[in-house]
């Protein structure tokens, strides 16, 4: 057979392997509300991809979208080459491999610090309690917080929630981690502690989508900025080009007003 003869066309060729997270024709709706219209993304192993906009421009809704928290009308979403599924126990493990982090940290109220990163483990995949608490102790000590195992959420400032929650994603080893706002429920002063904790994981080579108006992190984390407007992915590229040279009207209209404060 002819060297010819191997090499496949582009439509013959499976997903790249690292190719983790791919939407395609994505379209969402709140009753005559188009919040999603045919969004197309694809995101690869260990990339931070940073998605910004407008508010009301479907940012926190495409985010949701990834682990099924919002269901879409039409398109497809797979992760690891393997279709969202739609309900039931394909779903749930399907969530134990996406690890989510809100604007508001969502941290069960009756339950110690340790309680809260260890529950997911233990009860949704079912491992180890010797070895869970070994793993959100070290977790805790990553993020910063490991001397606030035996408190409670309520005994914690916001920037030390939000990096317990960031631990207690991280405790069921996702394949990828999403971030909705992480830091807008909190002071100022408290932000740059949190994307400090969000900045190690992208060395480290954490798979991220990143909702945020922290146009800093999105700067020097991102390996890739999407920008939304109206439902729709306006422009996507490197920080560097999308911060420095938009190609948009849309983007340069949004940099200008947010840029210039």
């Amino acid at each position: 057979m002819s060297d010819a003869a191997l090499i496949k066309k582009p439509q013959d060729v499976a997903p790249l392997a690292e190719d983790l997270v791919i939407l395609k024709d994505v379209n969402k709706h709140y009753g005559a509300l188009h919040v999603l219209q045919d969004v197309n993304l694809t995101i690869k192993r260990g990339e931070v991809v940073v998605v910004i906009g407008p508010s009301g421009s479907g940012k926190s809704t495409l985010c949701r979208t990834i682990n099924r928290l919002e269901t879409i009308d039409s398109g497809t979403i797979t992760i690891d080459n393997e279709p969202l599924p739609a309900e039931g126990r394909e779903l749930a493990r399907l969530r134990a491999e996406v690890g989510m982090v809100f604007q508001s940290f969502n941290l069960f109220a009756h339950k110690t610090v340790l309680e809260n990163v260890m529950l997911g483990p233990i009860k949704v995949r079912r491992e180890n309690k010797t070895e869970v608490e070994a793993r959100a102790r070290d977790l805790l000590n990553r993020v910063g917080v490991g001397n606030q195992c035996d408190k409670y959420p309520a005994q914690l400032s916001g920037g030390q929630q939000q990096r317990v929650a960031i631990a207690r994603a991280l405790a069921m080893k996702p394949k990828v981690m999403l971030f909705d706002e992480p830091t807008s429920a909190l002071d100022p002063e408290m932000i740059n502690e949190v994307l400090e904790v969000m900045r190690q994981l992208a060395e480290e080579g954490m798979t991220m989508v990143v909702v945020t108006h922290e146009m800093g992190f999105a700067r020097s984390a991102a390996n890739r900025v999407v920008f939304m407007a109206d439902g729709r992915i306006v422009e996507e590229a490197d920080p560097h080009q999308f911060f420095d040279n938009p190609q948009s009207d849309r983007a340069r209209d949004f940099l200008s007003k947010i840029l210039a404060h």
